[in-house]
């Protein structure tokens, strides 16, 4: 019988790294701006946002997504508020183990002019070359609950009573292989 190899300290573990996401939700009055990402079998949303560089500032970071994705400059928006942290643990296909992700979701406000100028496409560049585009869609922030929106903020966003809302806790709970299946 044979006893298989222990674990290495060089052997990477699920969920041992940690990298940081901000994100954002860009409201014009009660609506939200989302990605929309078609997939041959699904269909999901995220907010306008990305990774943190090593040693790049977070707001920073924010700020270099959201020109990125929506061409969305600081002089056009309010502050940044830090409206909710998210802690993802969930497993996905590929050959590295998963990191462990703290996702950081701002809120900002742009008026309906800035709106109109902003991008309506996102092109996110993919490994080996090519572009998954995804489609910058306005959505009414109360008609979020069900949404197929990562990380899981579809029913907080849904339950604000109003944009400008005041968050009393700013921990959602956490993205788990309980609560959700990578897509």
């Amino acid at each position: 019988m044979t006893t298989p190899a222990a674990p290495s300290a060089a052997d990477p573990v699920p969920f041992s790294r940690i990298k940081i996401r901000v994100g954002a939700l860009v409201f014009c009055e009660s609506e939200v701006a989302l990605i929309r990402r078609d997939r041959p079998d699904s269909v999901h949303y995220t907010p306008p946002g990305g990774n943190v560089e090593p040693g790049e500032d977070l707001e920073a970071a924010l700020w270099r997504e959201l020109a990125e994705e929506l061409d969305l400059r600081p002089d056009q928006a309010g502050s940044p508020e830090l409206l909710w942290v998210v802690d993802q643990r969930v497993s996905r296909p590929g050959p590295t183990p998963p990191p462990r992700k703290l996702h950081l979701i701002h809120r900002l406000h742009v008026t309906p002019e800035v709106r109109e100028t902003l991008a309506a496409e996102e092109y996110d560049e993919q490994p080996g070359g090519g572009y998954e585009v995804g489609v910058v869609e306005w959505v009414d922030h109360r008609r979020t609950a069900d949404l197929p929106i990562f990380p899981l903020i579809g029913p907080a966003l849904a339950a604000l009573p109003d944009p400008h809302a005041v968050v009393a806790d700013a921990a959602l709970p956490a993205v788990t292989d309980d609560n959700y299946v990578w897509v």
